[in-house]
């Protein structure tokens, strides 16, 4: 049965719980969604199509929270979100032009190595430098358009420096936003966006909503300690699954 353009009922419903999870897990830390719901999607669909629902989900969420991410996001974020969009095309012609069997098995290492780099003890200065930054915004860019990730160097800059949670939350979902416009971009560009893409992105909204707002609520009520462990704990189950699953 095809429910959506060549999506099955089968592959939607999967969609629809990874990205509820994803979501929940986005509004209690500030990040993950794509790490969380790209590797689960991407064993129901090919990789490209996991990536760029990934990207649609992130943009529409971001956008719904633009003000709050305006407002609170450090001043590093714009110049990371800038360079992010610049490099993302080169990303996502590299996906395009690898098996799916490779690429999720790529983009589990992209996931794991997202959890390796938060285990790292704080090297970081409380105010990086241009070539700290510059270094972020490119490994950004090709993870948003090979995995629609740009998490895995993006989470480790702000969550191992002494920045309040609040400073380090917006900044990290800013890039993200801006991130997922240039992934979408990109896929419409090189002829791999569809309409049947776009309509199973808009499907699974109400369900990022959801679990994002359940994630805000459950935020407000743990301590910083608590915070960073579960972005630990978050990073190292999603890698973990990915790579037992492909193995």
């Amino acid at each position: 049965m095809e429910a959506i353009g060549s999506f099955s009922t089968a592959q939607i419903v999967v969609a629809l719980f990874a990205a509820l999870g994803a979501s929940f897990i986005r509004g209690l830390t500030g990040f993950g969604m794509a790490i969380l719901l790209v590797p689960i999607m991407a064993l129901a669909l090919p990789p490209v199509e996991a990536v760029l629902i990934a990207n649609g989900l992130s943009v529409l969420i971001g956008l719904s929270e633009l003000p709050r991410l305006l407002r609170g996001a450090e001043r590093s974020a714009w110049a990371i979100a800038g360079l992010c969009m610049v490099v993302t095309p080169a990303g996502l012609l590299a996906l395009a032009a690898t098996g799916a069997d490779l690429a999720r098995f790529i983009i589990a290492l992209i996931a794991l190595s997202a959890f390796v780099a938060v285990l790292i003890p704080r090297l970081l200065p409380d105010q990086p430098g241009i070539a700290t930054i510059g270094t972020v915004g490119i490994l950004s860019g090709l993870m948003t358009g090979y995995a629609g990730m740009p998490g895995p160097p993006v989470v480790p800059f702000y969550v191992s420096r002494s920045l309040p949670r609040e400073t380090a939350k917006t900044s990290m979902l800013l890039i993200f936003t801006f991130a997922a416009g240039a992934g979408l971009v990109s896929g419409a560009a090189i002829g791999v966006a569809t309409t049947s893409l776009a309509l199973l992105t808009l499907l699974l909204f109400p369900a990022v909503l959801v679990g994002n707002w359940l994630g805000n609520k459950a935020s407000g009520t743990v301590s910083d300690p608590v915070w960073r462990i579960s972005v630990g704990v978050v990073l190292g189950a999603a890698a973990l699954a990915a790579l037992i699953r492909l193995l």
